[in-house]
């Protein structure tokens, strides 16, 4: 830690928090790549390539991974929401809950910043949910959760080019701000190496209702696509990474081979000055824009929270 000595202690405490994420990460997805089924007995399509043509090549290297963002370059919406929608369902927690939940995603979106104090607020509201339930019950809940909200909002052009990297012999693994063991589910199911995800402590296979480090987001996932690579051996410069978001900038810059997909406004912007590849594949994008928001809630709930998040992006 010596070399972050030039930091403020606030800066310090924040690098420190994202390595630590980072290095949680990268060990809970090598873990449960020790754990879980090959992933080719296991993919949805029975272990055959996707019938799509990747938009981009990807050519045969043993040094190299591809790591793909997940909510809306992956997957439809944020998976996180889908999976809130299941516990719901499920009664894990109260209508109440279930709006103060959405409220406090569509004032990320209202905002346009990232309150540490609100983001505390909400991260602690989520693991509330959690603590004191079994990583085993939440896994479990989880598969039936992917089957009934999720399996049908993967964009077949990434999961074309998720296949390509797998049929060249590369490992591909997802990294996300999204549970370790949602995106562990999502991955396996999608015949992927792995995922790296946040990290919820557990003691004894409880879960806590506390973070290892801090959500798997911005600068955090760098260091976890950092200390993977450096656990397998992987040259970042002849990797590959994916994402829809300006907040995976610190990700998709430690790479050689960065790809902007279906990308916000800020990572266009910032694609196309550097000259980054991209593609998007969505075809309303306007649409998709409040489609997050929307997947948070039930009934009214969701559809009051889309339409401010529509409303206030129609005066701007």
């Amino acid at each position: 830690m010596a070399a972050l000595g030039w930091l403020t202690p606030r800066r310090r405490s924040a690098t420190a928090r994202s390595v630590l994420a980072g290095e949680a990460a990268a060990e809970a997805g090598l873990k449960s790549t020790q754990e879980s089924p090959d992933p080719s007995t296991t993919r949805e399509d029975g272990g055959k390539s996707a019938h799509e043509v990747p938009d981009f090549p990807v050519f045969g290297d043993d040094r190299a991974a591809a790591f793909f963002d997940l909510d809306n370059t992956v997957m439809q919406g944020a998976s996180i929401f889908h999976f809130g929608r299941g516990l719901y369902k499920r009664k894990f927690f109260q209508r109440r809950e279930l709006a103060r939940f959405a409220w406090q995603q569509a004032w990320f979106r209202l905002a346009g910043v990232e309150d540490p104090e609100h983001m505390q607020d909400a991260r602690d509201s989520a693991l509330s949910i959690v603590k004191g339930h079994r990583v085993s019950e939440l896994m479990s809940i989880g598969e039936e959760i992917y089957d009934e909200y999720m399996a049908d909002r993967i964009w077949p052009g990434t999961r074309a080019l998720a296949q390509a990297h797998l049929d060249a012999g590369q490992q591909v693994w997802l990294v996300t701000a999204a549970p370790v063991e949602t995106a562990t589910i999502i991955a396996r199911r999608l015949g992927l190496t792995g995922a790296l995800g946040t990290v919820a402590e557990s003691v004894d296979g409880v879960y806590t209702g506390k973070l290892v480090g801090e959500p798997l987001h911005g600068p955090a996932k760098a260091e976890a696509v950092r200390a993977l690579a450096a656990a397998e051996g992987f040259e970042l410069d002849r990797c590959a990474a994916y994402s829809d978001s300006h907040n995976d900038i610190p990700m998709l810059s430690l790479v050689g081979h960065p790809y902007a997909i279906n990308p916000d406004t800020k990572l266009r912007k910032h694609a196309r000055r550097l000259e980054w590849r991209l593609r998007d594949y969505r075809t309303g994008r306007k649409a998709a824009k409040v489609g997050i928001p929307a997947a948070a809630g039930v009934g009214a709930i969701a559809g009051g929270t889309a339409a401010a998040v529509a409303l206030h992006r129609r005066r701007r």
